[in-house]
């Protein structure tokens, strides 16, 4: 009996050392590929468990056997998992970081559902430097120099946290692409949509729209929540522009609360796009895909009115489905709803937030304020029409201002994920080493704000700045308008580093709506401030723009309350 019992315990603990080197071969091939297969992964992970099972069942009951089986093989993958990530072999070692960083992404996951990943991820680079491990496979750079290296021609493809965004690795829009030659091919459509002569057919539409927003904004009484009415704008204006209309947001309200159900779902969303294959699987669960169907079925509906009522305006879609090339034959509908969609949602929200900390940012700096107005006044006096983009190229104050709004708010404060590729065993990225297959972000809401490359004030909403660097201004006579008391100005020391301002990122993945998003921004902004003064509500704490100013890879922001009185 003794003997047998004795027989019994060896064959367990065979078994048991079986099941822990089958976990660590697993391990090891998980290190080596990188796959959103479904089968894939279940294959690599229940087949492990089931011969585990047998190995155990012959010497346990079943239930045992399945429970000591699953939490041996669990345990010895996961720790596995752990000690090589914390271990000076992993490839990322050389990099600092924190520890629950370093061991899973499951951690910035989880970060990342408050809106504040970016402001986390810059105390990280001030306390590490410029190079930061914030996932087992992950970094993070500050260094403007290494901008055209990752993002430029010679650049990397981008990664798969858009993929989690979307719920899909396949049946994704254009600019969730990994493949930098599909992507350069799916691109053309709207290269030809954002080209010099289609943004003069768009002026008309951008007009329309503004003016509406005028109007609107002449009937409040009150307080307003400025932001709310250019989401409305926004979102209007990209219906316009993608399918040739459907919304009206401006004149009836937000009846179906789109912008609600968009930005209830940007947290979960963002969540999935730092664990891009739990993304992919949920995007099989209906239950757990609200948002994103509802802008499909919308998309769709729109897609189909679209199609039937003809090109009657070159508008995007004139483009996307080839019908400026008429011999070749339209797209599939699903491509139409994807790259609708995506026109609908990006151009939107992108615009709306830079409008929104724009006029922030100048009720927040009356000087600002009063030397915009001034230019607009300059350019279109009381009788002309400020929708006109005619004057737009010599308003070197209102570009000034545009951009340095989205230097400090950069509508997509974390930028893009590019990737090092796994069959690559490692590259140079200036003077950092980078193995195959890690992922990269070089995110614009701390690159703009690094003093090595905006100085004085890098934190500050300074438009002067912009006309320093033109040669429009000296640097004397910017400092009067100084966001804060300056003495000895002519020590100041002026760092003006264009590289580094990557709010559309940079490269030939950078946004290709830049053009039309400016001229949108540039119109509305003269229109306003023609028509309007205006001025914060007394009782609207400032200092809630940069609490309430959230980073779900797009941006939500707070509610800023003005007051608006007719100019005229």
């Amino acid at each position: 009996m003794a003997h047998t019992v004795t027989e019994s315990t060896r064959l367990t603990g065979q078994s048991l050392v079986a099941v822990c080197f089958i976990a660590l071969v697993i391990h090891k091939v998980f290190r080596k590929i990188e796959t959103y297969s479904f089968t894939i992964h279940f294959s690599l992970l229940c087949v492990p468990l089931l011969t585990s099972f047998e190995l155990l069942r012959g010497t346990m009951p079943a239930a045992a056997a399945a429970l000591v089986s699953c939490a041996t093989f669990i345990s010895t993958l996961l720790l596995s998992m752990a000690l090589y990530r914390l271990s000076p072999f992993h490839p990322l070692a050389r990099y600092p970081g924190p520890l629950m960083c370093k061991l899973t992404k499951f951690w910035m996951a989880f970060l990342s559902t408050t809106g504040d990943q970016h402001l986390y991820v810059k105390r990280l680079h001030d306390r590490y430097g410029d190079v930061v491990r914030i996932g087992p496979n992950e970094l993070s750079f500050r260094d403007a120099s290494i901008i055209n290296a990752m993002l430029g021609a010679g650049g990397f493809h981008r990664g798969p946290h858009l993929a989690g965004r979307v719920l899909s690795i396949t049946d994704v829009p254009f600019i969730v692409l990994m493949d930098s030659t599909i992507h350069a091919e799916r691109r053309k459509p709207w290269i030809r949509a954002f080209s010099p002569a289609a943004l003069k057919e768009y002026e008309p539409m951008i007009a329309h729209r503004v003016n509406q927003l005028v109007h609107v904004l002449e009937k409040q009484q009150g307080a307003i929540i400025i932001g709310k009415f250019f989401n409305y704008f926004a979102y209007d204006f990209m219906c316009d522009m993608a399918f040739g209309g459907g919304s009206e947001l401006l004149r009836d309200g937000d009846k179906n609360n789109v912008w609600q159900i968009i930005q209830k779902g940007l947290p979960g969303c963002t969540f999935l796009s730092h664990v891009p294959y739990l993304g992919v699987y949920c995007g099989r669960i209906p239950i757990l895909r609200p948002a994103v169907d509802h802008l499909l079925s919308y998309s769709m509906e729109l897609t189909r009115e679209r199609l039937e009522r003809g090109s009657i305006v070159k508008d995007i879609f004139h483009y996307l489905n080839n019908e400026d090339q008429p011999e070749k034959p339209p797209p599939a509908m699903r491509y139409l709803l994807n790259e609708g969609s995506l026109a609908i949602l990006a151009g939107s929200d992108t615009t709306s937030s830079t409008l929104t900390s724009l006029f922030f940012c100048l009720l927040t700096h009356p000087t600002a304020f009063k030397l915009l107005q001034a230019e607009v006044d300059l350019f279109y006096p009381r009788d002309e029409d400020p929708s006109n983009p005619q004057h737009h190229r010599e308003m070197h104050f209102l570009d000034a201002a545009i951009c340095e709004a989205m230097r400090l708010y950069p509508p997509v404060p974390s930028g893009s994920q590019r990737q090092v590729p796994f069959d690559k065993k490692g590259v140079m990225l200036g003077p950092y080493f980078v193995p195959g297959g890690t992922m990269m972000f070089l995110p614009p809401y701390i690159v703009q704000r690094d003093p090595r490359n905006f100085s004085p004030f890098p934190d500050d909403f300074w438009p002067d700045r912009w006309l320093v660097s033109a040669g429009r201004t000296s640097l004397s006579d910017a400092l009067a308008n100084a966001p804060a008391d300056v003495t000895d100005a002519d020590k100041m020391p002026f760092v003006h580093n264009d590289t580094a301002f990557i709010p559309f990122s940079y490269g030939p993945a950078g946004c290709v709506g830049k053009q039309l998003a400016m001229q949108e921004m540039r119109t509305v902004t003269c229109a306003l401030l023609h028509k309007f003064d205006f001025s914060l509500h007394p009782d609207w704490d400032v200092e809630e723009y940069d609490r309430g100013f959230k980073d779900y890879y797009v941006t939500t922001r707070p509610d800023v309350h003005v007051i608006l009185r007719a100019r005229f």
